[in-house]
C-alpha cells in the first residue's frame, strides 16, 4: 500500500519483494552531484516512512506469566497492571481473555509488541510470550499390553475394583461426545467430594450429559472457521461437545466404560475399554479444527488443578522447530505448577519421527510418551491382471471385487500437460489429466510430504480414478482409513515390482479389496514411523521421551459427525473409529497412571511415572528386543525406557523420586535465574553455585542421559537414589548391560533397605575413552526375588 503512493526515480522494482520499490540504484543519467543528493533524499523519505508504518504497531494476544500463585489475585490487579502499558485513548483495550489464579498467576490479553516487552521487565513478570496454536497429535490394545507384559494374565483380572481409590482424569482436548457408551455410568459411586468442578452448559449440551462417569465439561471461547452462505466466518462454539472427535476417542482410551462388540465397520471387533471402566473424567474443550491456543490450555490446565483432578492427559503441542524455551511454553509452565499441586501431567511426544531432535513435552515434570503399534493389522490386497497378488496396507470400505478389473497407469505417464514429472509421479494437486486419470486405478509415490496421503486420495477421487496405490519409500506408516475409496499402501520392494508389470503390460489393469483384520502380528510392539525421536533439543540431558505406548490403529470412541463421513459403505460404523498417533499413545499411558493411582492414592506423580518407567518392557511378542519400523533395533530415543508394562508398574519395588526441588535445579543448570525461579515456586530457593547444563544428569530422574562424555576424562559419576515401596528388609543386586567398549560401573553394588531405612543412593561412573563415538544405549538393573527395576542410560561419547 505505502509503495503505490511513492515515485521515484532512482528506484527499480524487485518482483519477489513484498514493497514496489526496495532497492535504490542510481541511474546511468544520475551522476551529478545535485542528483545523487536527490536520490539520497528520496532514500532517506522512503525509509522513514517505512519507519513510521512499523510503529503503528497491531495488538496480538500475548500470555503474560507470573510465577506460583499465592491464593487468589485478583482480577482488578491484573487490569491494573495492564492500563500501565497501554495509552489512555485505548482504553478498550484492558481487558483480559483468560485469568489464570489457582496453580499460577497470569493473564492472556492484546497487547502491541512494545507493550509486551515493557511488561516482560515488570516486577513480579516472569515471562511475556505470543499466545501459538498448537496442534492435536492425532479395545484390544489394553488386552495387549496385558498378555505382552503376562502372557498368563486373564484380561480385566487387574481392572481396579470400584471401591479403590476414585482417580480423577482431565481430558484436555477438543471436548466429549457425552452419549458415547463409552462414557456411561452402570455401576459406579457417588461422585467424590473432593470434586469442585463443572459442568458448563451450552445450546446443544445440558447439566445432565455429565454423569458419575462424566463428572465435569468445560468449554472455552475458542475461534475456529465456520463456513456459511459462500463466505467463512470466525465463530466460537460455546459449549463442551466434541465436534472433532479426538477428545472423545482420546477420553474413551483413557479411562472408557466396558462396551462389548465395539467395532468399526466390524474391524477390530471385541470389548472397548479404557485403563478402568470406574476412573472419572473431566472434559476440558481448548481446541477446535483450527488448534489449541496455549493460552486457553493454560487456563484448562489451572482449572483442572483447581477442580480437582488427578491427572492431566494432553495430546496437543507445537511443532518440534518451533518449540520455545520452558518458561515460555503454556503446556510446560501449566505443567510445572500441575505438579507442584501433586497432579501429574502426561503429554503426547508428537508425530515427527523418525527424525532425531523432533520430540516435544519433554520438560522433565512431564510424563512424554511415544507411539507403538499392536499385534493387529489392517491389509488390502492388490490382484494384478496377471494374477499375482501383493498385500497393503489400508482401511477401505471399497465394494470393489475380484470379479472385475480396472485399468492400472502410473502417476506420471497421466500428467497434466506441463505437470513435472516429480509432481505427477506424487499425485501433486494439479499434476494429473483427469481425462487420462478417469475410470483407472492409478499407482502414485508418497512423494512431497507437505501433500498428505488424504490430499492424494482427494486428488485420485476428484479425477473420478477407480482406486489409488500408494507407495511408501519409507515402508512404513499408520494405515490409512480411506472410507469407502479403494485405497491401498505398499513399500518400495512391492511398489516397484507394480510399476514392472505396468510397464511390461500393453493393457495393465488391477483390482484394490477391501480390508480385512490381520490378528497375532509378529514383531508388535514395534516403534510407530511416525512417532517422534528424541533426544529433545531443549536438553539432551533429560531422555525424552519417556516410555512407549499403543498408538497406530487404535479403536475409541467418535463423534456421530465422524460416522456420517465414513459410513458411506451402508454399514454404520457403531460409534467407534480406529486412529493412529501419539495422541492416542497418551491417554494410555495416563490410564495406566491412573491404575498405579488408584491402588496408590499417596503415590507422588514422579514414583508412578518411576514405577511405570522402570518395569517397562523391551521386548517384543516374539520376546526379542524391540524394532523401529526399519527393523532395527529400537534405541531410547525412539521408545523412551520401553513399552509400558500396567500391572508389573503397581508393585515395582524401588521408586525415584524426583522432587520439585530436583525441578528448580534443572531449571537452574538450564540458564534460568534465580530470580524468576523464586517466582515460579514461592520459595528462598538458591541456585546451587556451580549451574551448568551438564550437571543436569544429576536430577533424580528414573533414566539417565548424559549429552557429551569426552574420552579423554576418564570416568564420569551420575547420582541416584531410590526409595522402597517393596519389602521393608531386602538387599537389591546391580547388574550392568553396557555397549561394546563403555565401562559402567555401579558403587555400591548392593543396596539394602531395612524398616528405618527406606532411601538409598548410588552413584554410576561412565567412561567412554574406548566406546564408539555418538549415543551408547545400554541399563542397571537392581534384581531382589520378584523385584527388577530397570534404570535406560543414553551417553553421548565425544
Amino acid at each position: 500500500m505505502l509503495s503505490s503512493q511513492l515515485k521515484f526515480p532512482c528506484a527499480k522494482k524487485l518482483s519477489h519483494s513484498p514493497y514496489k520499490y526496495t532497492e535504490f540504484i542510481l541511474a546511468k543519467s544520475t551522476t551529478n552531484t545535485i542528483t545523487i543528493m536527490s536520490c539520497l533524499l528520496q532514500l532517506l523519505s522512503f525509509f522513514l516512512i517505512i519507519s513510521s508504518a512499523a510503529s503503528i504497531q497491531t495488538p496480538k494476544h500475548y500470555v503474560v506469566y507470573m510465577g506460583s500463585s499465592a491464593g487468589e489475585t485478583a482480577e482488578s490487579d491484573h487490569l491494573q497492571l495492564l492500563s500501565t502499558v497501554i495509552p489512555r485513548e485505548e482504553r478498550e483495550r484492558i481487558s483480559i481473555t483468560n485469568h489464570y489464579n489457582h496453580a499460577l498467576r497470569g493473564f492472556s490479553a492484546m497487547l502491541t509488541d512494545d507493550e509486551a516487552s515493557e511488561l516482560s521487565g515488570r516486577n513480579g513478570v516472569v515471562s511475556v510470550f505470543p499466545d501459538s496454536i498448537l496442534q492435536l497429535h492425532t479395545t484390544r490394545s489394553w488386552d495387549f499390553l496385558d498378555d505382552n507384559s503376562n502372557p498368563k494374565l486373564n484380561h480385566g483380572s487387574y481392572l481396579p475394583h470400584k471401591s479403590t481409590y476414585d482417580v480423577i482424569i482431565g481430558m484436555i482436548d477438543t471436548g466429549i461426545w457425552a452419549e458415547s457408551p463409552s462414557f456411561k455410568d452402570e455401576g459406579m459411586g457417588e461422585i467424590p467430594k473432593r470434586w469442585k468442578g463443572v459442568c458448563m452448559e451450552g445450546p446443544d449440551f445440558k447439566k445432565s450429559d455429565c454423569n458419575r462417569k462424566l463428572i465435569g465439561a468445560r468449554y472455552y471461547n475458542v475461534m475456529h472457521a465456520s463456513n456459511g452462505n459462500n463466505t467463512t466466518q470466525m465463530r466460537v462454539d460455546k459449549s463442551p461437545r466434541d465436534t472433532v472427535g479426538h477428545g472423545t476417542h482420546t477420553a474413551s482410551i483413557a479411562a472408557g466404560a466396558i462396551v462389548a462388540n465395539a467395532s468399526y465397520h466390524g474391524l477390530a471387533q471385541g470389548t472397548a475399554r479404557g485403563g478402568s471402566p470406574f476412573f472419572r473424567i473431566a472434559a476440558y474443550k481448548v481446541c477446535s479444527e483450527d488448534g489449541c491456543p496455549g493460552s486457553t490450555i493454560l487456563k484448562a490446565i489451572d482449572d483442572a488443578v483447581k477442580d480437582g483432578v488427578d491427572i492431566i492427559s494432553i495430546s496437543i503441542g507445537t511443532s518440534a522447530f518451533l518449540q520455545p524455551d520452558f518458561l515460555k511454553d503454556p503446556i510446560a509452565i501449566g505443567a510445572f505448577h500441575a505438579e507442584q499441586m501433586g497432579v501429574m501431567v502426561v503429554c503426547s511426544g508428537g508425530n515427527e519421527g523418525p527424525d532425531p531432535f523432533t520430540v516435544t513435552n519433554a520438560a522433565p515434570w512431564i510424563f512424554t510418551v511415544a507411539a507403538s503399534n499392536i499385534d493387529r493389522g489392517f491389509h488390502s490386497k492388490v490382484l494384478l491382471g496377471n494374477g499375482r497378488i501383493f498385500q497393503g496396507s489400508a482401511i477401505n470400505f471399497s465394494n470393489l471385487t475380484r470379479t472385475e478389473t480396472y485399468p492400472l497407469a502410473y502417476g506420471k505417464d497421466i500428467a497434466a500437460k506441463y505437470s513435472p514429472i516429480p509432481e505427477a509421479r506424487s499425485c501433486y494437486p494439479g499434476s494429473l489429466d483427469p481425462e487420462k486419470v478417469k475410470g483407472k486405478i492409478i499407482v502414485c509415490f508418497d512423494g512431497f510430504p507437505v501433500v498428505s496421503r488424504t490430499i492424494k486420495k482427494l486428488v485420485a477421487e476428484d479425477a473420478k480414478a477407480k482406486g489409488l496405490i500408494l507407495i511408501n519409500e519409507n515402508d512404513e506408516s499408520a494405515p490409512f482409513d480411506s472410507g469407502p475409496f479403494p485405497f491401498t499402501e505398499v513399500g518400495t520392494t512391492i511398489g516397484y515390482k507394480i510399476l514392472k508389470y505396468i510397464k511390461s503390460n500393453k493393457n495393465p489393469s488391477a483390482i484394490i479389496l477391501p480390508t480385512v483384520e490381520i490378528p497375532g502380528i509378529k514383531p508388535a510392539p514395534v516403534v510407530a514411523y511416525f512417532s517422534s525421536r528424541g533426544p529433545s533439543v531443549l536438553t539432551e540431558n533429560i531422555l525424552k521421551p519417556d516410555i512407549m505406548a499403543p498408538g497406530v490403529a487404535i479403536l475409541g470412541a467418535i463423534t456421530p459427525k465422524d460416522e456420517e463421513e465414513t459410513a458411506s459403505d451402508g454399514v454404520k460404523p457403531g460409534g467407534y473409529a480406529l486412529e493412529s498417533g501419539t495422541s492416542m499413545a497418551c491417554p494410555h499411558v495416563t490410564g495406566a497412571s491412573a491404575l498405579v493411582k488408584s491402588v496408590h492414592p499417596k503415590w507422588t506423580s514422579s514414583m508412578i511415572r518411576s514405577a511405570l518407567m522402570t518395569t517397562a518392557t523391551v521386548y517384543d511378542n516374539m520376546r526379542k528386543p524391540v524394532t523401529n519400523g526399519s527393523a532395527s533395533f529400537a534405541t531410547p530415543h525412539e521408545m523412551g525406557v520401553g513399552e509400558i508394562s500396567p500391572v508389573k508398574a503397581l508393585n515395582p519395588g524401588l521408586v525415584f523420586e524426583t522432587t520439585t526441588e530436583d525441578y528448580l535445579r534443572f531449571l537452574c543448570y538450564n540458564g534460568s535465574p534465580e530470580k524468576t525461579i523464586r517466582s515460579m515456586s514461592k520459595t528462598k530457593f538458591k541456585c546451587p553455585t556451580k549451574s551448568s547444563d551438564d550437571l543436569i544428569s544429576n536430577i533424580n530422574y528414573p533414566s539417565i542421559s548424559i549429552s557429551k562424555l569426552e574420552k579423554s576424562i576418564g570416568f564420569l559419576t551420575i547420582k541416584r537414589s531410590v526409595t522402597n515401596v517393596g519389602h521393608p528388609n531386602v538387599t537389591y543386586t546391580s547388574t550392568v548391560q553396557a555397549p561394546m567398549g563403555m565401562k559402567v560401573k555401579v558403587i555400591p553394588k548392593k543396596i539394602t533397605f531395612l524398616e528405618n531405612v527406606k532411601r538409598v543412593s548410588f552413584k554410576v561412573l561412565f567412561d567412554g575413552s574406548e566406546a564408539s563415538s555418538g549415543y551408547n544405549f545400554g541399563s542397571i538393573t537392581w534384581s531382589a526375588a520378584q523385584y527388577s527395576v530397570r534404570t535406560v542410560f543414553a551417553v553421548n561419547v565425544e
